[in-house]
């Protein structure tokens, strides 16, 4: 009996531990500023209507983000025209995501830490840093916006739609300079 339960408890955070991703961008130069490597995570519960990447919405999408794939990241990283790292999906800061996600962003950024590292999420800047915001918010939110210099928040909204948008889909969503943000204690988007 007590070896089923750790079984079970040990299956059980391996779950919570995994991560799927649907593709890696290498020279990528449309998710942020200059020439970056960005990861496409697996796992969104926004389902935006006119979603670009719909299937990324299913967490068991695309292949395993493991050992090896981190190596090929941070690899990818090391060259001097490469100026950052790119966080989407799918939606990276799902609780679930997070968790596996932290550790990791957190090695980027003491390997690389005049790089920056942009994240794109549905989610708000105000719902993200709301601790009673069970949705997206858990004991690795804080650390990890702390390694995030720019935060592109808020749900694509069809409506709101503008091509002229720089790094972004639709006029709701924000390009947070979270560097500043924390200096100053208000919000200040990037670029200001």
């Amino acid at each position: 009996m007590r070896t089923c339960l750790l079984e079970l408890i040990q299956t059980t955070w391996k779950e919570e531990r995994s991560l799927n991703y649907a593709t890696i961008k290498y020279c990528d130069i449309s998710n942020g500023s200059g020439v970056r490597t960005s990861l496409y995570v697996s796992g969104c519960t926004h389902h935006c209507k006119h979603c670009f990447n719909p299937m990324t919405w299913d967490f068991g999408y695309g292949k395993p983000f493991d050992e090896t794939v981190e190596t090929k990241i941070i690899e990818s990283l090391k060259p001097e025209y490469i100026s950052g790292f790119s966080l989407l999906g799918g939606e990276p800061m799902e609780i679930v995501n997070q968790r596996v996600l932290f550790p990791f962003v957190k090695r980027v950024k003491e390997h690389f830490p005049n790089k920056n590292i942009w994240c794109y999420s549905g989610y708000t800047y105000e719902e993200l840093t709301d601790s009673k915001n069970s949705r997206c918010h858990c004991e690795v939110t804080n650390d990890f916006l702390d390694c995030i210099d720019v935060l592109v928040d808020g749900e694509f909204v069809q409506d709101l739609y503008d091509i002229s948008l720089q790094f972004r889909g639709s006029s709701n969503q924000r390009l947070i300079d979270l560097a500043k943000t924390r200096q100053t204690g208000e919000l200040v988007c990037w670029g200001e």
